[in-house]
């Protein structure tokens, strides 16, 4: 009872899911799905001691051992608790167990929101993490892949070519920015304007950029889903960050003859936030012997999320052939062939 002259508490606030009101809790969600999930803290083991906030989703008991290990990223602003969950759902519903972590300045992890000056370093923490799972006892032997969308696909990408060859089975790349568009990347001079800014206030919110929902999603009730994720980065892109995204993927256009990695490529082709021409470029250029490139006529940036679902059932479908097949012995085929849908 509350003192006399204090008002009554008010009553817990619901949780707030990407799904809706109901299920209210994670794990019944999960379980209506087919998968179980946890979430925890990992701290890097270098000096900085810095903390990640990390998932894991698994096929849901009594399920055998998985077929193999899946390593997530997501993309700019996002984060590994909102929409990004559903494909990860999938995955594990699909025989898959599936890590993945809040990027530095994302989500919960540690550091100011949207604020990633130096890409490798984030790089090296989210390796850490992917390392320190896959060392477990219970994953041994199990082949591992990489997952990414948009900045996360570049990342999966800067992992590969900082490893050593042969650590990752393959990699799935959803509308990777290995370049930005030019419809959203500054006009000239404005990078170099930018770059010389940045080292005096290289936190400031202050670049301007288009509605990256508005850009990605297609489904205007999706993109008010999109919007309500509450620890989505909504706000101007960081100097800082702006101009390590201009330098790494800079860097990635110029060593994709270097990529090696088996992997899967997935673009829309009205995409306005990454260029498709440039995921077209990377099939073509790298030298790896296993590669695939899917194109869909007319869908957006947000392939698992933000299309219509009988778009995202075609896509998911696609991701799903590709890992399983190479969970089982190596194929004798190499290249793919384009596929446009």
């Amino acid at each position: 009872m509350p003192a006399d002259g204090e008002a009554p508490a008010p009553p817990p606030e619901p949780a707030i899911n990407f799904w809706g009101d109901h299920p209210a809790m994670e794990a019944e969600y999960y379980a209506a799905h087919g998968a179980e999930g946890e979430s925890s803290y990992f701290t890097t083991p270098d000096e900085g001691a810095r903390r990640l906030f990390t998932r894991a989703w698994r096929p849901r008991a009594p399920a055998a051992r998985p077929k193999a290990l899946v390593f997530m990223v997501h993309g700019y602003g996002n984060d590994v608790s909102w929409t990004f969950q559903s494909t990860a759902v999938f995955l594990a519903r699909s025989g898959f167990a599936c890590f993945a972590a809040d990027l530095p300045g994302h989500g919960r992890s540690h550091g100011l929101r949207a604020f990633v000056p130096d890409l490798d370093a984030a790089v090296a923490d989210l390796l850490a993490f992917f390392r320190a799972v896959r060392a477990r006892e219970e994953h041994a032997g199990l082949p591992c892949f990489l997952f990414g969308e948009s900045m996360g696909g570049a990342i999966c990408l800067l992992i590969h070519l900082r490893a050593p060859p042969g650590e990752w089975a393959g990699a799935v790349l959803v509308a990777p920015m290995c370049r930005i568009s030019d419809r959203i990347r500054p006009p000239w001079p404005l990078p170099e304007i930018l770059t010389f800014v940045a080292r005096f206030a290289p936190t400031a919110a202050i670049v301007p950029t288009a509605d990256l929902i508005e850009k990605s999603v297609k489904v205007p009730a999706k993109r008010v889903v999109a919007a309500r994720n509450p620890v989505r980065y909504n706000g101007r892109p960081r100097l800082g960050t702006v101009v390590e995204l201009l330098r790494a993927t800079d860097e990635l256009a110029s060593r994709l003859g270097e990529v090696t990695i088996p992997f899967l490529v997935l673009h829309g082709s009205a995409d306005e936030v990454t260029d498709p021409a440039i995921s077209q470029a990377l099939y073509e250029a790298a030298a790896s012997k296993d590669k695939t490139i899917k194109m869909y006529d007319g869908m957006l940036h947000s392939l698992l999320f933000g299309e219509p679902d009988e778009n995202i059932e075609r896509v998911r479908g696609d991701i799903l052939a590709w890992i399983n097949e190479r969970c089982t012995p190596p194929a004798t085929s190499g290249h793919r062939e384009i596929t446009v849908e």
